[in-house]
């Protein structure tokens, strides 16, 4: 199993690009926003990677985050979606939108990407609801990148998950403060009698 490549842009084409690994060429199919992000031939890349293996063919599935390739293997688990329909499902809504439509049950936000209709994308969200929420929990508003960055200060410090978001909701809710003083003031709810 091919897990996770580094290497040079060799060429880039219409959803693929071909990585030099070790003089090697891997042809890797990649979400539009991979392809956004790279310059051009000649530049490093480290792409997270699943190896679909069919009877007729080898194909190699590239995303630039860990979220993006376990949000891909959940949508192959959805009977009826295939590695190129969860390819253009992740190139055509972000990660965060993909997890608010399965949250809140919206098959119109997903029924807009080419191949995939009303009624897959009742299957996409009926099959992932579980999967991309705890159990029992009401849909929740996402967590902003600065929420996300103070709870893994926190974790890493030692606090423990539910610590975490216990002192990240006794925040004021005010995102233009700096994650640094977010995570002294989340540090000071600890200290609080």
């Amino acid at each position: 199993m091919i897990a996770r490549l580094s290497g040079t842009v060799w060429n880039i084409g219409q959803g693929r690009v071909v990585v030099r690994v070790g003089g090697i060429g891997l042809q890797v199919y990649v979400p539009a926003g991979v392809l956004a992000q790279l310059d051009g031939a000649g530049q490093p890349v480290e792409l997270f990677t699943h190896l679909h293996v069919r009877e007729s063919e080898l194909a190699l599935y590239g995303f630039l985050t860990e979220e993006e390739l376990a949000l891909f293997k959940l949508l192959l688990s959805v009977s009826g979606v295939g590695p190129r329909t969860a390819l253009a499902l992740l190139s055509t809504v972000s990660p965060d939108m993909l997890r608010q439509a399965v949250i809140q049950e919206e098959p119109g936000l997903l029924s807009h990407v080419p191949g995939i209709g009303p009624k897959t994308a009742r299957a996409i969200i009926f099959h992932l609801k579980d999967k991309l929420i705890p159990t029992g929990a009401q849909a929740a508003p996402l967590l902003s990148d600065a929420d996300a960055q103070v709870i893994a200060a926190l974790t890493g410090l030692g606090f423990s998950l539910v610590e975490a978001q216990t002192a990240l909701q006794s925040l004021p809710r005010d995102e233009g403060l700096p994650v640094e003083e977010r995570v002294r003031q989340a540090l000071a709810y600890f200290a609080a009698p």
